[in-house]
């Protein structure tokens, strides 16, 4: 619980974004997860691949498992503030377990996604299941893997370099210090380390600049970071819970600049032909728009920590 508070303190949201946990601990309530998954894993392709007492077993052997749902929300942008907070928060709480020696695993498995399993976990109505975290200690560090860097990724629209008005050193707000941050970043997770994002730096021209004008705010720049959408239903909510988890690394190493980030959501990222105006094509979305070098961000309010659900016989 202390773990959970703690990511949950940090992720700034101005609303109160709704979710849930649901934590199995003891050896009862692992069997029975075990059992549910084993249960729907042999319908599955896995099932016939891998010897599903194995899985079992890993199942059980695994001190905690934690299960996260999101509500699904009445508009598809509060639902993509819900599921964003949910993934940002598994984010931030990977992170915190790593620092004290814990491995985990985010699992989001086709066949753990079926209705029956789902209910049977206590995922009810109108909510939206985000993932299961297989937690423990580890005995083996595992090896890093490249990411790309973001300069591959970047696009710039209406000027380039350091910002009109801002000095231009390594510490200010500049497209340099803007890209160390996202190479950071970009080392979040995803099924396979695909790399479904990419970059749109909004700054510089002139006031009032056709483009920029679309863009409200004391921001001195906007980063739109864009997620590509897959056909697959189950890839693209992958990939789009990745492009959460980088927007939060983002935000978590902004905290240590001088300038101030602010994550947004506005109503006409749902609209494909204002998307258009900023280079976004179709197959992609704008996950958030994000405003850069406004003021320090104030710290977040708490956020009601979910009611975490102890998965029990």
């Amino acid at each position: 619980m202390a773990l959970i508070n703690e990511a949950a303190e940090l992720y700034e949201s101005e609303g109160t974004p709704q979710w849930r946990c649901i934590y199995a601990d003891t050896p009862e309530s692992r069997e029975r997860l075990a059992e549910y998954m084993m249960t729907k894993m042999l319908d599955s392709r896995l099932g016939k691949l891998v010897p599903t007492k194995l899985i079992a077993k890993r199942v059980t052997d695994i001190p905690a498992h934690l299960i996260v749902v999101a509500e699904s929300g009445a508009d598809q942008r509060q639902s993509d503030e819900n599921y964003a907070a949910a993934c940002s928060i598994i984010q931030t709480l990977q992170l915190l377990a790593w620092e004290r020696g814990l491995g985990a695993l985010w699992d989001t498995e086709p066949f753990v996604q079926s209705e029956s399993f789902l209910a049977r976990i206590g995922v009810r109505e109108g909510e939206r299941f985000v993932g299961i975290l297989h937690m423990g200690y580890f005995d083996k560090v595992p090896k890093g893997r490249k990411r790309t860097p973001a300069e591959q990724k970047w696009t710039v629209l209406l000027g380039s370099g350091a910002l009109s008005g801002i000095p231009s050193d390594a510490a200010a707000l500049s497209e340099r210090s803007i890209l160390e941050t996202l190479n950071g970043a970009v080392w979040a997770p995803n099924d396979g380390l695909r790399e479904p994002w990419r970059f749109i730096f909004v700054t510089g021209g002139e006031p009032g600049g056709n483009v920029r004008a679309a863009l409200p705010g004391s921001a001195k720049a906007h980063l739109l970071v864009v997620a590509k959408e897959e056909s697959d239903p189950h890839k693209r909510e992958e990939d789009y819970a990745a492009v959460c988890c980088l927007i939060q690394n983002f935000e978590l190493l902004a905290k240590s600049k001088p300038w101030g980030v602010r994550r947004t959501r506005p109503e006409w990222i749902y609209d494909p032909q204002q998307c258009r105006l900023y280079g976004v094509e179709p197959g992609e979305r704008i996950a958030a728009v994000l405003e850069l070098g406004g003021e320090k961000a104030h710290p977040p309010a708490k956020l009601t920590v979910p009611r975490v659900v102890r998965f029990e016989l």
